[in-house]
């Protein structure tokens, strides 16, 4: 089985249903925002919400990707940096237990922290970010050796706001021969580092995966055009356009892929497991239309859950589809 290291901001979710928007009033988050914090916000939000008993989950974008390829059988590693806290021990144990080969290395701050709230009416997040001991990972901290072995990098959007570290990270997975995968993670860090990202596409990316609004910003144009401009930038392009589905292009090769039934909770997590599917499939070398149907399986059981994490039960259910899948197309 070929394998996949990952690289990403180390964050636990702290995960809180609310019955309203009246908490997010009070720290001054528009509901549906996604809203960096300082230390001090951060450590306020956390004290009411340990008082909620809100449900603590590791995650972060490429971590919850790395999960997912883990839980796959895919020899999966990630590079990390968290505090010398609980919630660092925490983020360690829940990626030893998954089978993740960790580089996390400890920072001077406390670990970083994603509060996530979900409101009515349509479940709706908002979230808080500390990013912490996650914002110290640098370009010296990256050594050509965590690389070696890895046949796939996979990126999370995020961190083009640390072009040094990302431009370091992306020439030491091609040293290694490591074919390269970008999440854009969102609009606003597209839109903000936009040269920077359309440089490091062309230079060094495979396969970019994006949503709807990602592409919008990536390259000023609906989805449907989007994906045909990216894919003119590396060798696949991934426009996800949420339960329209998806579409895939590659060269001369178009996929519009359908998105898969499901019981929509918290759609937390539903781009990370739907790049997790899509790369499981593809190293298997499978077509990229079945890599996207197996993208959609898994996003469809992430988001029946609060939180980035499928459940067990879930798991099989998806696993017992893609085998199917899979077996009608081998």
């Amino acid at each position: 089985m070929k394998s996949i290291l990952g690289i990403g901001n180390a964050l636990t979710d702290i995960l809180a249903v609310l019955p309203d928007d009246s908490l997010l009033r009070q720290f001054h988050l528009p509901v549906g925002s996604m809203q960096h914090v300082d230390k001090e916000t951060g450590n306020k939000i956390w004290q009411v919400l340990k008082k909620m008993g809100a449900q603590y989950v590791a995650g972060g974008a490429a971590g919850n990707t790395i999960t997912g390829t883990a839980v796959f059988g895919m020899p999966s590693g990630f590079i990390g940096k968290v505090g010398d806290d609980e919630v660092g021990a925490l983020y360690r144990s829940d990626q030893e237990r998954n089978g993740i080969k960790s580089i996390l290395l400890t920072g001077r701050e406390d670990s970083g922290r994603a509060s996530v709230f979900i409101t009515p009416p349509n479940a709706e997040r908002t979230f808080a970010t500390y990013l912490g001991a996650a914002l110290e990972l640098c370009p010296e901290d990256l050594k050509p050796e965590y690389f070696t072995g890895y046949d796939y990098f996979f990126i999370e959007g995020y961190l083009v706001q640390n072009q040094q570290l990302l431009r370091q990270a992306v020439r030491l997975a091609r040293e290694a021969g490591c074919y390269i995968a970008i999440d854009m993670a969102s609009y606003n860090v597209v839109e903000s580092n936009d040269t920077f990202l359309h440089d490091i596409v062309e230079q060094y990316v495979d396969i970019v995966f994006a949503n709807e609004t990602e592409a919008g910003s990536f390259t000023r144009h609906e989805p449907r055009e989007a994906v045909d401009i990216i894919s003119d930038m590396c060798d696949i392009a991934v426009v996800k356009i949420g339960a329209k589905g998806s579409y895939i292009r590659s060269g001369d090769e178009f996929h519009h892929i359908e998105a898969c039934p499901a019981d929509v909770k918290d759609a937390t997590g539903a781009g990370d497991l739907y790049a997790a599917g899509f790369l499981y499939a593809h190293a298997l070398g499978m077509p990229l239309d079945i890599c996207g149907r197996v993208g959609s399986i898994t996003a469809s059981k992430v988001v029946e859950v609060v939180g980035p994490k499928i459940d067990i039960p879930r798991w099989k259910a998806a696993k017992r589809e893609i085998r199917a899948l899979i077996a009608e197309n081998l």
